[in-house]
This record gives C-alpha cells, sequence and structure tokens, in this order.
C-alpha cells in the first residue's frame, strides 16, 4: 500500500505488527501519567491570558486617539490566537476531566472571547482527526481560496486559476484574511438549518462579544482609525492561526478516500513535528508536536515532548517515517507543495506542452 505527497510515494507495511504495537504503545504513555490532567499548567496559562487581554485593554484606554493604537491590535490578536490555542485544548478533553467542564469552558472561550463558534469547529476538527489529508473525509484539503489537491486546482477559473497558480507564494497574505474567514463560517455555521449543539449559547455569547467590541472601537476611536484597528487585528489573528495550523500537514502524504490505512500510520504519516523549545512549544500552542497531539488527542500539552521521544523510538523500531523539521523548513514545505498543486491550475495562455514539462 501507498501514499502519495505531491507526486512522491511513501511505501508502507501491510498493516500487521504495526496496528498491534499501538496498543503498546498506549499503555506504555498512560504507565508514565502522560494522560493525566494538568490543571495547574492550564489555570496557569488561563491566568496569563486574562492578564495580557487586561494589559492589552488597559494600553488601549492609555492611549486614546493615537495611530500607536495599531500596536495594541497586533499584540490583541496574538492573545486572541493564544486564547483559540486553549479553546482547542479544551475541545479535546485535555483540561477537565468530565466532558461538560471541558465543552462549557471551550464554548465560552472560543465564542465568547474569541468570536468563532465551537460547534462549528468540533464538527471540522473531529472530521480532521479521524482522516487526516484524507480525500473526501478530511474538511482541512478541500478547496477554500487556496487547493490543496491538484483536482480542485484543475478545476480553478478565472481570478481563482491566477490566484491558484501562485498560491505558494500568496499563502501568508492570504491568510490576513483568514481571520475574518473564521468569523463568517462561525455564523454560517450557527444559522443553518438543523440540529446545532449550543447553537443559542453560542448565538448569544458571540453577538454580546461582537457588540462589546466593535462598540468600544467605534466609540472610542475616530471611524477611519477604529476600521485600521480592527484590520489589523484581524490579519494578526488570521496569520497566526494559519501559520500555526498549516505546517502541521501540509506538503505531507495525500490518503486515497479509499484507504485501509491503520490508525497508528495514517497519523504519523500524514503529520509533521516542528521542532524547538519551550519558546516554540508555547508559541504554537503544543501545535508543534501535530504526530503525538494526533496519536492521543487528549493529551495535556506540557507532556507532549515526552511524548515524542517514546513515539520516535517506537517509530524507529517498527521503521515508520516519523518527520521532524524546523520552522522555517515546515513553511518552505508548505509553499512549496502549494505551488506544486497550484500548476495544475491552467493558464488559458499558456502552451500546454510547456505546461507538461512544467509539472515533471
Amino acid at each position: 500500500m501507498s501514499v502519495t505527497a505531491a507526486g512522491r510515494k511513501v511505501r508502507i507495511a501491510k498493516p500487521n505488527d504495526v496496528v498491534a504495537s499501538y496498543s503498546v504503545l498506549l499503555k506504555q504513555v498512560r504507565k508514565e501519567g502522560l494522560l493525566t490532567r494538568r490543571r495547574r499548567f492550564y489555570v496557569s496559562v488561563f491566568a496569563l491570558l486574562a492578564l495580557a487581554m487586561g494589559a492589552a485593554w488597559t494600553g488601549f484606554a492609555l492611549l486614546g486617539d493615537t495611530w500607536f493604537q495599531l500596536l495594541i491590535a497586533a499584540a490583541l490578536g496574538v492573545v486572541l490566537t493564544q486564547t483559540a490555542f486553549l479553546a482547542h485544548e479544551a475541545s479535546h478533553r485535555q483540561i477537565f476531566k468530565t466532558r461538560g467542564a471541558n465543552d462549557w469552558s471551550g464554548r465560552v472561550l472560543a465564542a465568547g472571547v474569541v468570536g468563532i463558534s465551537y460547534a462549528w469547529w468540533i464538527d471540522k476538527h473531529t472530521r480532521h482527526h479521524n482522516d487526516p489529508n484524507t480525500r473526501g473525509k478530511d474538511p482541512d484539503i478541500e478547496v477554500d481560496t487556496i487547493s490543496f489537491l491538484e483536482e480542485d486546482a484543475a478545476k480553478a477559473r478565472g481570478l481563482q486559476a491566477w490566484i491558484t497558480r501562485r498560491q505558494g507564494y500568496l499563502f501568508f497574505p492570504l491568510l490576513t484574511l483568514e481571520g475574518l474567514n473564521l468569523h463568517a463560517r462561525s455564523f454560517g455555521t450557527l444559522f443553518r438549518r438543523g440540529t446545532v449543539t449550543g447553537r443559542w449559547v453560542e448565538l448569544t455569547l458571540l453577538a454580546v462579544r461582537f457588540t462589546a467590541y466593535l462598540g468600544i472601537l467605534f466609540w472610542f476611536l475616530p471611524v477611519g482609525m477604529a476600521f485600521a484597528f480592527l484590520g489589523v487585528q484581524l490579519a494578526v489573528f488570521g496569520v497566526y492561526m494559519g501559520a500555526s495550523f498549516a505546517p502541521n500537514h501540509k506538503g505531507m502524504p495525500i490518503v486515497p478516500e479509499d484507504s485501509k490505512l491503520d490508525f497508528f500510520q495514517k497519523q504519523v504519516l500524514t503529520s509533521r513535528n516542528i521542532r524547538g523549545g519551550a519558546f516554540v512549544n508555547n508559541a504554537f500552542g503544543g501545535l508543534n508536536f501535530q504526530i503525538e497531539h494526533h496519536l492521543f488527542p487528549d493529551m495535556p500539552r506540557p507532556h507532549l515532548r515526552r511524548a515524542a521521544v517514546i513515539v520516535r523510538e517506537h517509530c524507529e523500531r517498527l521503521k515508520v517515517p516519523y518527520t521532524e523539521v524546523g520552522v522555517g523548513a515546515s513553511y518552505a514545505a508548505v509553499v512549496s507543495y502549494l505551488n506544486r498543486v497550484g500548476l495544475a491550475a491552467r493558464d488559458p495562455f499558456d502552451c500546454p506542452m510547456v505546461n507538461k514539462y512544467r509539472r515533471q
């Protein structure tokens, strides 16, 4: 069996000893206490974020009518992204023992503070974790402004095709709009037909959040400055969110829709870790240990580094590829992969023969 990534194939063994080995790995992780909750850690993170949020709004009040407010907007974008990381961890039951406590904290943080729907995130992220980088199943590789699969890129027309052919280079500039996109998708989910868990709670939280936030901006700042503040905050939030989640899977093997790949190999082969110390770990909210996060979704952030040592040794014994690169290399891989996919978006004025050899 094989999986593909940007034209290359990765051969994998038949799921025999590898499949059985996951239970052994899980037992080892549990034995070392790596699935034990770390409530004090998360209380400390929440306290630091609350202090940072308070400091940002205090600075906003003290600065008044000045363009230095854009620095506060940028800082707020960073704090909101870090808060989104905390909501993400709550959605994975990493913080509290009970599902209810995690869901309520995650919902309040996501909808009430960050301004995105927890219900939308849970649905999308659960499907991603179940089938990462799997055609027709992983929502994270569905075509949006950017195409992640060649067959989607080939369907692009007009302006979309122009963007797609350059999407690797445009990736980070386009992320400045991702914050707005996340808010829009959240409202779209909550207003759609059908059952949405916590719909009215989230709509109330979002309404209060945006009314208070926009009310403060446009009451205390001139209209132009208020829009600039909002634009900078959304841009920083979008770039930070995208730059934290994209390196984890983009450019890694794509799994066929009908694949029978076992859980262990599917999670390891499609994920990429990012090297770094405490700063990288905190900056990425633990997402730099993507392999371990996918293997043990409810593992608290402080335990991921130790788990990485265990998983890496486990993969070496089984000869299963374990991908780990630096921050710069991870972004380079994402840009390169998106550009290769983008070549499938044919320019109507290009020579077909040139396109053929360009892709080789």
